[in-house]
């Protein structure tokens, strides 16, 4: 990508695109292209067309996805599916309508079977069953990754998946009702210690292992790939290392100084019981983390407080 090459962000409010949003302005990239839901409704697939007709942009960061935690995935997900596989159509096949030079599509870490061997290499895609509670998710997700991979066949597009691991980070969902486990977690705690609770009950055992990504490092490995990788095999970004919730929730409970006890409800599921991505193929094109675990989350609960202060 050219410092003045038109570059379209989907999804630029959430999470990801906020954060690649950042880092594309960083590094003096100028000609950014980004429409909220209220100018641009992505489901809408005549809108759609005629913005890609309009801007025609030449790199497209695809991160616009309805995301959610286990309760979420698992109680909307005719939702989950439905619009997933619909703004990834969109987009997908508008960019290649319009010439566009470089797609980067953003997958997941919960595309892999929910039992496979750790830490999780690309190659296991499709190897075993998934999850319950999210293949409604996974599946869109799978979708579009065959969508790009088979558009590259077809008609020699130049789509690319990255599969990220769990992400945190300013920007993220802090909705205890649809949330993923750290922002919950975070709120959880928060709200127990400004309202002098004695104890947060969290879901499951704890035992299962989590790998979390800060996404601002995650925005800087989809800049660098859009830059330095051109290949239809996915590609995972990870930091190659896990925690237990359990683990995690005594580090959050000690980074927002809540002083009562944990107690774990053993009849809510657990999800997946480990998951972790291996980080090798990324590494081996010259990429790597900048931010520790315990920084991130020193930042992710500033960015909270700051703006959900006022529960």
């Amino acid at each position: 990508m050219e410092k003045n090459s038109k570059i379209y962000i989907a999804g630029h409010k959430g999470l990801v695109g906020s954060a690649i949003l950042r880092n594309l302005k960083s590094q003096g990239y100028k000609n950014l292209v980004f429409k909220t839901r209220e100018e641009l409704n992505l489901l809408d697939v005549s809108k759609v067309a005629d913005f890609f007709k309009e801007e025609k942009p030449e790199y497209v960061f695809d991160a616009a996805a309805k995301v959610g935690g286990i309760l979420a995935n698992d109680t909307y997900s005719a939702d989950f599916i439905y619009e997933n596989l619909t703004i990834q159509n969109n987009i997908i096949h508008n960019s290649y309508l319009n010439g566009v030079k470089k797609l980067l599509f953003l997958g997941s870490a919960c595309v892999y079977p929910k039992i496979c061997p750790q830490p999780i290499k690309e190659e296991y895609l499709l190897s075993g069953y998934l999850e319950p509670t999210n293949d409604a998710y996974a599946i869109a997700k799978i979708a579009g990754i065959k969508m790009c991979q088979s558009y590259n066949k077809q008609y020699g597009t130049n789509f690319i998946s990255v599969m990220p691991t769990n992400l945190y980070g300013p920007n993220d969902n802090f909705d205890l009702n649809n949330s993923h486990v750290l922002p919950a977690l975070i709120r959880k705690f928060y709200e127990a210690k400004i309202n002098n609770l004695e104890k947060v009950v969290l879901w499951g055992t704890g035992a299962p292992r989590r790998e979390f990504l800060y996404v601002d490092d995650l925005a800087d490995a989809c800049v660098f790939l859009m830059n330095n990788y051109n290949e239809s095999e996915i590609i995972n970004i990870g930091i190659g290392a896990d925690i237990s919730i359990k683990e995690l929730a005594e580090m959050i409970k000690k980074i927002t100084g809540f002083e009562g006890r944990i107690e774990w409800d053993l009849s809510k599921p657990d999800g997946t019981p480990v998951r972790m991505l291996d980080n090798s193929r990324l590494q081996s094109f010259g990429w790597r983390p900048q931010i520790s675990f315990e920084d991130g989350l020193k930042m992710t609960y500033k960015w909270f407080v700051d703006n959900y202060g006022n529960l």
